[in-house]
């Protein structure tokens, strides 16, 4: 902790006096995967609320609640329930953390300002034996409310943001468990302008890895076939996204599905189970089930291999061995947060591959420097997205978010990767750039809800980038010290 606050102390000393951005250095910190450890100790940590609770016996009152946050032109709500934080699992209210997180970010990657932005808890108890038993925990003492209950209050909470703050307001789904996040994001995102960052957003930003990972591999994604490990909302996002793109190089749908093989907690997902929720249907394969990644890899010979089931350790020598045996640049993107969830580290995935890995991760590792190589792994980052996403959204006034939106913006991102970022591995842009990156994102989305007819800023404006820039919010102060010259003698 206590070097944690002097990096954060000399940070910010550094910016005072300099003026330099030390946003890339202070991720970390601000996001994943200290936001991960801060909810967990939320209630410990508690001071004063920094976003608005919302409680399930506040239904009939949502509109009223709104109405006691001090800012009426709010143009983005991210919002969560908490039940399903990063890798951790259900932390409750506590999960306050990553609305807060995110919507900072909103600030320090795509310059959105503050004022605009409202962070959200929906409090319907919580599941966590732990935190029910915790003297100091701030929420509700009851197991979560489900069913049509559960779906009226978001129902009256999403339907008294529009009337608050109106149509056009961004409503920004975050942490929501699989059995919600699916399904809400199905029934809202044709009537309202809202995304999931854990379903969207992570799709989008793996696939802008991958996209890089090409010019490395040097061939197309139809190319490819992927191993998922892992059958959440981020995987599943992301093999559709993938799926997307292989239908924009001219692949029909059904060939595209037939690249995915995915596993769940329960194995290989098949046609023979009968467990399988409509979307893990579209990628069951006609074989033999089996429960070990490492026979899936033997088997399938692929040439990617993602994960993102929040259980470490799980990508292992022998798995590294056989994909490198079976390509000359193996893709591996171990995508699971915090750290301590990862499928590897960075120092596994390239030494257990004699230094051949194309490899990302969900969260921060250090350089790599052995045996005369040295690599600097890319972190996929939804910062690099769902900021940029929002600020291009929030600038034309769309009136939804499809899918679409977010290849676009993965395609614009992989754009951005420099043949240098390639040399050493990175296959994301520098984070120290990101301000920059969202501008160029942002407008590339912009483009796309015009050519879309989404947008309802009309009409459309010459200059796109131009009209980005005009909206950014600047922290920079201004100076009152008079203008000095000099007089003549």
């Amino acid at each position: 902790i206590g070097r944690t606050v002097a990096r954060v102390r000399e940070a910010v000393v550094s910016t005072q006096s300099t003026g330099d951005s030390h946003l890339e250095d202070l991720m970390p910190i601000i996001y994943t995967p200290t936001v991960g450890l801060a909810c967990q100790k939320y209630g410990t940590l508690f001071r004063r609320p920094r976003g608005l609770y919302i409680t399930i016996h506040d239904k009939g009152h949502i509109y009223d609640i709104l109405k006691n946050w001090p800012i009426k032109k709010v143009k983005a709500v991210c919002f969560t329930d908490g039940e399903r934080i990063l890798g951790l699992g259900d932390q409750g209210c506590q999960g306050m953390g990553i609305p807060v997180g995110k919507l900072a970010l909103y600030t320090g990657c795509a310059s959105i300002n503050p004022k605009y932005c409202l962070p959200v808890t929906l409090d319907v108890g919580t599941n966590n034996e732990d935190l029910l038993a915790d003297p100091m925990y701030i929420g509700l003492r009851q197991k979560r409310v489900k069913g049509a209950e559960y779906d009226d209050l978001i129902e009256e909470f999403i339907t008294a943001c529009k009337a608050r703050y109106g149509s056009s307001v961004l409503m920004h789904f975050e942490d929501f468990g699989n059995q919600h996040a699916f399904r809400l994001l199905s029934k809202y995102k044709d009537t309202t302008c809202c995304f999931n960052d854990d379903i969207q957003g992570t799709a989008s930003v793996a696939l802008a890895g991958i996209l890089g990972s090409l010019r490395i591999t040097n061939n197309k994604i139809s190319d490819h076939t992927f191993v998922f490990l892992g059958a959440g909302e981020a995987n599943l996002g992301i093999a559709e996204l993938i799926c997307l793109k292989m239908e924009k190089e001219g692949m029909a749908k059904e060939e595209a599905h037939k690249k995915i093989f995915m596993m769940d907690s329960r194995g290989l997902i098949v046609k023979t189970r009968t467990d399988l929720s409509e979307h893990k249907i579209h990628f069951a394969k006609d074989m033999a089930s089996t429960k070990s990644l490492e026979e899936v890899v033997k088997t399938i010979k692929p040439t990617a291999l993602i994960g993102a089931s929040a259980t470490p350790n799980t990508f292992t020598k022998p798995i590294i061995e056989e994909m490198t045996r079976n390509n000359e640049r193996p893709i591996i993107f171990a995508l699971s947060n915090p750290t301590s969830k990862s499928e590897c580290t960075a120092d596994e995935a390239y030494t257990w591959s004699n230094n051949k890995a194309v490899f990302a991760s969900g969260s921060p590792f250090p350089r790599y420097d052995k045996n005369g190589a040295v690599f600097e792994p890319g972190q996929g980052n939804n910062a690099y997205i769902f900021p940029a996403v929002a600020l291009g959204v929030m600038c034309c006034g769309s009136i939804r978010i499809p899918d679409d939106l977010f290849l676009t913006a993965a395609e614009a991102l992989s754009e951005l990767v420099s043949e240098k970022d390639l040399a050493v591995g990175r296959v994301y842009p520098r984070l120290s750039d990101i301000k920059e990156i969202s501008v160029h994102v942002s407008v590339a989305v912009i483009k796309r809800c015009y050519e879309l007819n989404l947008a309802t800023v009309l009409p459309m404006p010459d200059d796109l980038e131009t009209f980005v820039r005009s909206q950014l919010y600047s922290s920079d102060y201004e100076s009152f010290i008079p203008t000095t010259y000099e007089y003549p003698k």
